[in-house]
């Protein structure tokens, strides 16, 4: 080998053995290109460097993009919404140039195609749609009005001879009438008629629309119930309210829960607090009379209060809410009446709106049975047949009342006597069915005493006139009541003069007091 060539060499492998060129341990053979802070934290170089990362790895993406990544030399980009909208669009771009891709891959040589262009994201800032395609949503036909307005003339009538169209024509009609269903409530669904040329007739928009309008008012009546009235054994916010000021003022001092159900009220029990005022007691248990606000029960009734002379100034037919309020009104006055008579009932704590609170008939949160729930003896029997016929004459004769529902469902057995409830319906004898009420509340009691094996009971008439005072003779009940209609019609006077302790019957003197 020449000298010199291997001078030559020497110098290029280097000292030391081969092996060390190859150790991943070992200095690099090449140096690293500096360079500056400036140039490593440029924007412009990362965006490039993610344009060049971006092109690898989607290259039809970007040739489909047709243009380069907005880079922001030319546009302002302090603005968040510009960015956004820049950022949306090129999304868009993305997603538009997949679908041409997928629509070109299914369809392939195919003379039947598909179109994806109704999914496609048409931007309002940039379109690269060609000149053929074109929104969906600016093109639909409205089958709801035509595509040329034919304005109607005054005479009424469009064309001459066989080629005449009135206002009353068929087609005409009918698609008005399908134009004038997006007139209606929200609430009532019509359908979608797109890409449909509906006609309906007279008859079927009538139709529906008296069911719309019914479907309105049906939808407010809900509302109104769910949100102004009391259903069994709940209360609406209101009347929640109510009872919680009660509790926070410090006279009741908590509620337990529901103890009856009726037809007009909800009965709740309470544990009575601390009075206000000294000269008002308020007792250890409580019943909470909730009336209910559904209206239903109260139709019916207004015979019971439009009479009375006591609320027939304030009575309107127009506003029943506030017939409800009276009725617990007129409860809480009768029951002001029969205690001052000294008839065994419920005392009056306080009324608030159609919320009435009275002392508790019973002990420990149980109330007292109804006399038809309860087993008596036959000296109990007959001592509470008595006990009923006494408070009948106080209630008609002092209290200057009339139950009007008397029966053996609202008269309770506690600490062996009867105590008389629900006393709303009760009037006065110058009402003008006064008579008729009491001639069936007489004819309850008879009835069920009878059955319940008291012998000294009397039937309805004997009771009716043993009350009353008056001497009505008849044979039959037909005849009985017929009278009985006959003087509240013909002499009007009777029962004011009754109310002035004068009567103007032919009576055989004060009506007994019956004792055992």
């Amino acid at each position: 080998m020449d000298s010199v060539g291997v001078a030559a060499a020497a110098p290029d492998a280097g000292p030391g053995p081969a092996w060390q060129s190859k150790c991943p341990w070992g200095a690099p053979s090449t140096t690293s290109i500096s360079c500056s802070l400036a140039d490593v934290m440029s924007e412009q170089l990362a965006k490039e460097l993610q344009l060049e990362e971006e092109n690898a790895a989607f290259p039809e993406v970007v040739a489909a993009a047709e243009g380069p990544f907005i880079t922001g030399e030319n546009i302002d980009t302090s603005s968040d919404l510009m960015l956004a909208q820049m950022l949306q669009m090129e999304f868009d771009r993305e997603y538009d140039a997949q679908l041409r891709r997928e629509e070109k891959k299914i369809n392939g040589d195919s003379k039947v195609s598909i179109s994806f262009e109704n999914y496609r994201k048409v931007h309002p800032y940039d379109s690269d749609s060609s000149e053929d395609e074109v929104d969906w949503q600016d093109t639909r036909h409205d089958p709801y009005r035509a595509d040329k307005p034919t304005p109607t003339p005054r005479r009424g009538f469009i064309g001459k001879g066989k080629d005449i169209t009135t206002k009353h024509d068929e087609v005409v009609c009918g698609r008005k009438n399908t134009a004038r269903m997006e007139n209606f409530a929200p609430e009532f669904q019509v359908g979608d008629g797109i890409g449909m040329d509906l006609k309906l007739s007279n008859q079927v928009f009538n139709a529906l629309k008296q069911h719309a309008y019914s479907e309105e008012r049906r939808s407010a009546r809900l509302h109104e119930k769910k949100e102004h009235s009391t259903a069994e054994k709940a209360v609406d916010p209101k009347t929640r309210l109510l009872l919680y000021k009660m509790v926070n003022s410090g006279m009741l001092e908590t509620i337990t829960g529901c103890i009856s159900t009726g037809k007009e009220s909800v009965v709740f029990h309470a544990y009575g607090g601390k009075s206000a005022t000294e000269d008002k007691v308020i007792p250890p248990e409580c019943a909470i009379k909730v009336f209910k606000t559904t209206l239903n029960e109260f139709k019916n009734r207004d015979k019971y209060i439009k009479d009375d002379y006591r609320f027939k100034d304030r009575f309107s037919k127009l506003n029943p809410r506030k017939i409800i309020r009276m009725w617990a009104e007129k409860e809480m006055h009768n029951l002001t009446r029969m205690q001052n008579a000294g008839i065994p009932c419920p005392q009056v704590v306080i009324l608030k709106k159609h919320v009435l609170v009275m002392s508790f008939i019973g002990q420990d949160q149980v109330p007292a049975p109804k006399l038809k729930d309860v087993t008596l003896s036959n000296e109990d029997m007959k001592k509470a047949y008595y006990q009923i016929l006494q408070m009948m004459q106080q209630l008609y004769r002092e209290c200057n009342l009339v139950h009007a529902d008397l029966s053996e469902y609202n008269m309770l057995w506690h600490d062996g006597k009867v105590w008389l409830i629900d006393v709303s319906q009760s009037v006065e004898p110058t009402h003008p069915h006064g008579l008729e009420f009491l001639f069936r509340d007489c004819r309850n009691v008879s009835q069920f005493f009878q059955k319940g094996g008291v012998a000294e009971a009397l039937n309805e008439r004997e009771l009716f006139n043993a009350v009353s005072g008056l001497n009505i003779t008849a044979d039959n009940e037909v005849d009985f009541q017929a009278e009985i209609e006959a003087l509240e019609k013909v002499n009007e006077d009777h029962v004011q003069n009754h109310g002035k302790k004068l009567s103007t019957f032919s009576s055989d003197g004060d009506p007994p007091i019956y004792d055992e």
